[in-house]
Parts: C-alpha cells; sequence; structure tokens
C-alpha cells in the first residue's frame, strides 16, 4: 500500500518524458501560430485564422453588430481551418503510429500553405483587396487547422498549439496554491509566453516591415522545425511511437 503513490509518480513522470521531444517543436508552432493570427487580425479584416473560439464569437458579433467584422471573413477562416484539420486527421490516420514522421509531414504541407499565402502577398499589389484576402484567410486557416489536428493526435499535454483557454486553466486551477498537484505547470507557462511572444513579434512584424516579413518569418520557422524533425523520420525510439 505504502508503494502504490510512488508508483504513480513513476508512472506519470514516464508519461511526461517521452512527450519531451515533442515540446521544443510544438513550442515553435505556438510561435507560428501567434505571428500568423496577427497577421490576420491586424491586416485582414479583424479574424482570426487560429483561435476558432475568438473567430466563432467574432461571427456571431458580426451577425448583430458589423461594425469592422465580417461575416463571410470569419465564415471562409472556419470552413477552411475544418479543411486543415480534415486534411491533419488524414494525415494522422496513415503517419500517426509514427509521431516524429506526422510531425514532419504536417510541418511541410504547411510550409506549403503559408509559402503560398506568402507569394501572393509578394506578388499582389494589395493583398487586403477582396479576392487576396480571402486567398490569405483560406490558406492560413488551411495551415492552422492542419497544425490543430496533428498536434491533437500527437497528444502532448498542454500544447494544442492554437488554443489557450485550457492550458491558462490548468495553470490556475492546478497550481499547489489552489490545492492541485501542480503538474505541467512549467509547460503550460511557456505554452502561454511562446504564443504572445508570437503574437508580438508579428505585430512588430508587420508594423515595421509589413505583411511579407510576417508571412516570412512563420516560413523560416517552419522550415527549421521541419528540417530538424526530418532526421527523425527514421527514429525507433519509444516516444516516436503513435497510437
Amino acid at each position: 500500500m505504502t508503494d502504490a503513490k510512488p508508483a504513480a509518480r513513476d508512472s506519470n513522470s514516464q508519461k511526461a518524458d517521452r512527450h519531451k521531444p515533442l515540446r521544443p517543436y510544438l513550442m515553435g508552432l505556438t510561435i507560428v501560430t501567434g505571428i500568423v493570427d496577427a497577421v490576420s487580425y491586424l491586416l485582414l479584416g479583424h479574424v482570426f485564422v487560429a483561435n476558432m473560439t475568438g473567430n466563432i464569437v467574432f461571427l456571431g458579433f458580426a451577425i448583430t453588430a458589423p461594425q469592422n467584422l465580417s461575416i463571410p471573413a470569419s465564415l471562409a477562416a472556419t470552413v477552411a481551418f475544418l479543411a486543415g484539420a480534415f486534411l491533419g486527421g488524414r494525415l494522422a490516420t496513415r503517419l500517426g503510429r509514427h509521431r516524429a514522421r506526422l510531425l514532419t509531414v504536417a510541418i511541410y504541407v504547411e510550409v506549403m500553405l503559408v509559402a503560398a499565402a506568402m507569394v501572393i502577398s509578394i506578388f499582389v499589389s494589395d493583398p487586403t483587396a477582396s479576392v487576396a484576402r480571402y486567398l490569405l484567410i483560406v490558406l492560413l486557416a488551411c495551415a492552422m487547422g492542419l497544425q490543430n489536428a496533428a498536434a491533437r493526435r500527437l497528444g502532448v499535454p498542454d500544447l494544442t498549439t492554437t488554443v489557450l483557454t485550457l492550458t491558462l486553466t490548468g495553470l490556475a486551477a492546478d497550481a499547489s496554491l489552489a490545492g492541485g498537484a501542480g503538474f505541467h505547470l512549467r509547460v503550460r507557462l511557456a505554452a502561454t509566453l511562446m504564443m504572445f511572444f508570437g503574437a508580438g513579434v508579428g505585430a512588430l512584424l508587420i508594423t515595421r516591415y509589413g505583411l511579407v516579413a510576417a508571412l516570412a518569418a512563420s516560413v523560416a520557422l517552419l522550415v527549421l522545425s521541419g528540417a530538424s524533425t526530418s532526421r527523425l523520420w527514421s527514429s525507433v525510439e519509444e516516444w516516436t511511437v503513435g497510437a
């Protein structure tokens, strides 16, 4: 009886350690989320392409109080996000048994989508004009839906890469002062800071250098992450095994 709790703690530690190699990559994707949502909100008409909770709320606002909000833009972002999540689900079905391969392929597909948005922003004189704006919204929302679906299949606690509501809830509710066990507090805090950092960097790049710079930064982060995870393609380490 006296050994039950230590054994449970050891089991929890092993589970946590199994996710450790994935955390830096998902933190990087969280930064990308912050940058991309800064682009969509600040330049594409007050719409989110990653934070679907906020986007659905904006859609509700737009129906009853449409000032500075767009029903078509919010709908386009939501539908494109769902399409990306569907694609991510298909990738997870095919590659989910090897987490490094799933993450690598998901990142490279995301690179193509964000890079396509960057190319459009380079060659279109006004990327915030109607057609170009919707193309950017669709490409970026699709990329974020794919990213979210892949992160969901990877199953790393508190690292969905696009949503912080449950992360922040756990940060407060599971704190030792609240009577909680204090698990994953550092990870939750780090995820929150990465989103904050990404949004701040995105806003800074947009303000000083423009849309292309913000998207280029996102592409660069994704390429670096993909190049790193691709080296793990043939890894047989225990953490790579998925469900």
